[in-house]
């Protein structure tokens, strides 16, 4: 018996495109960083990057459960003393509803240079694309 493997002209992408309008944040994430990743393929190895390119339209009727819109709050920092921004769900979502996904997506993908380029497979539109 052989080990199975994987090379890269055995890599087969698709596209996957998913409407956002609903469903909820973190659940949707998770969907998403499962496809980026190639778990869902029969021959996944966590040292290639096997998976497919995400298309997620109407980010922005996105939903989250409980208090979530008024409590969560997403932060950065500019740097300099007194430079840190606090903004909430719900005006983030307003705001700029693609980066919800994205953010959301990033932190479930490995933290190394195989997660860089799986990210870049991931296309967010706040609306409906055409």
């Amino acid at each position: 018996m052989s080990t199975n493997v994987v090379s890269a002209k055995d890599i087969k992408r698709e596209v996957y495109t998913i409407d956002a309008s609903g469903k909820i944040l973190g659940r949707l994430a998770t969907e998403v960083a499962t496809i980026l990743m190639g778990k869902k393929k029969n021959k996944f190895v966590p040292y290639l990057d096997l998976g497919d390119s995400v298309v997620v339209t109407n980010v922005g009727k996105v939903k989250v459960s409980g208090k979530k819109m008024k409590d969560k709050v997403y932060a950065r920092h500019s740097g300099y003393p007194g430079g840190l921004k606090v903004e909430t769900f719900e005006k983030l979502l307003n705001r700029k509803p693609e980066y919800l996904i994205e953010h959301a997506v990033k932190g479930m993908l490995p933290h190394n240079r195989l997660g860089k380029q799986m990210i870049k497979r991931l296309k967010v539109f706040a609306g409906e694309v055409k």
